[in-house]
């Protein structure tokens, strides 16, 4: 019986009794084997579970065929870009490898750059930068940025209509008669955060509302963030009747303040989220939320890397997806 140790070139010449050059000619598919030989190696390959190092191969051929996939943590949004991403590569000979900073990287602007001095050019043949702080990042390898911290630089990147997106939430609450509107805020470091801060505020001088500034929060977009500013929001003397939150993570939370303040959804207050992410729709109620097409930004970036990959191009790419509200029953109207 075999060990646990991981199997080698040697390993697997030894058991199909060929020279360790030959198994390599097979593994890298060069001329001059024996058809019964390649089956033979190719059998003991796949009984053995041999599998090739990426840098040795990456050495020889200068590709892995492995796309890098670098985030500061494992949360709804990058999840639901993971499985964008997954989608595009189907058919496409590429691999995915998730980096993951378990968290703790987002106080440290710069932190990708590590990352991706770690990945590019050995590990991966380019790499998707989920929220980067920074975009300038040298790199001998292709990079995409996914909602970058300071908006489109000098790298590929993909986002979505942040403003638009929350100028439509906010409008559609107002539509509903609401004036106290209060708004959770994302990370104060984000583009994408302040952007939708800014459609929530253009929606209410629009509408000729005024603001009052202790109904905006800052949420900073997890859970324990957003606890404590949801409870002030709801616990004022005069409360707001509807509250959006920059995104459903927060907005989730807001709900579930709310439940333990004794308020009912949407009786006492409204709320609205940014994201869509499975989540909303299973909350009581489903959250009304602002559709991004997370899974299709993780899409649209693997297949704008691939093709950075295989053709590489002057200018960057800069990739704006379109945002929608998804109604459920987690808004009414005032006086319904």
């Amino acid at each position: 019986m075999r060990s646990n140790a991981r199997v080698t070139i040697g390993d697997v010449a030894s058991e199909a009794g060929v020279s360790i050059a030959t198994v390599s000619r097979v593994v890298n598919g060069h001329y001059g084997v024996a058809p019964g030989t390649v089956s033979r190696v190719q059998a003991v390959i796949d009984e053995l579970g041999y599998e090739s190092s990426l840098i040795a191969r990456s050495l020889r051929s200068r590709r892995t065929n492995v796309i890098g996939i670098v985030v500061a943590d494992l949360e709804p949004f990058s999840a639901e870009l993971l499985k964008g991403a997954a989608r595009a590569i189907r058919g496409t000979g590429y691999e995915l490898i998730i980096y993951s900073g378990s968290g703790h990287v987002e106080d440290h602007v710069g932190w990708e750059k590590r990352y991706i001095s770690r990945l590019s050019g050995t590990l991966t043949d380019g790499t998707i930068l989920v929220t980067p702080t920074v975009v300038d990042v040298g790199s001998s390898a292709p990079v995409v940025a996914v909602d970058p911290h300071a908006g489109p630089l000098s790298l590929p990147t993909v986002d979505s209509q942040n403003l638009e997106g929350a100028t439509a939430a906010t409008e559609y609450l107002i539509g509903l008669g609401h004036r106290r509107i209060g708004f959770l805020s994302g990370r104060p470091d984000l583009e994408s955060a302040r952007l939708r801060e800014q459609g929530y505020r253009l929606a209410m001088d629009k509408a000729g509302i005024d603001l009052d500034p202790d109904l905006v929060r800052v949420g900073s977009y997890t859970p324990e963030s957003a606890d404590e500013p949801a409870r002030q929001l709801l616990g004022m003397d005069e409360p707001p009747t509807a509250v959006f939150a920059a995104n459903d993570v927060s907005a989730i939370q807001t709900m579930k303040v709310a439940h333990s303040l004794g308020m009912t959804i949407p009786e006492d207050v409204s709320v609205v989220g940014f994201d869509n992410i499975p989540e909303s729709a299973l909350t009581d109620p489903p959250l009304t939320t602002i559709d991004q097409s997370i899974q299709q930004m993780g899409y649209e970036a693997a297949k704008l890397l691939i093709g950075l990959i295989d053709q590489p191009t002057g200018d960057p790419v800069h990739l704006t997806l379109p945002t929608e509200l998804v109604v459920r029953q987690s808004c009414r109207a005032i006086g319904a």
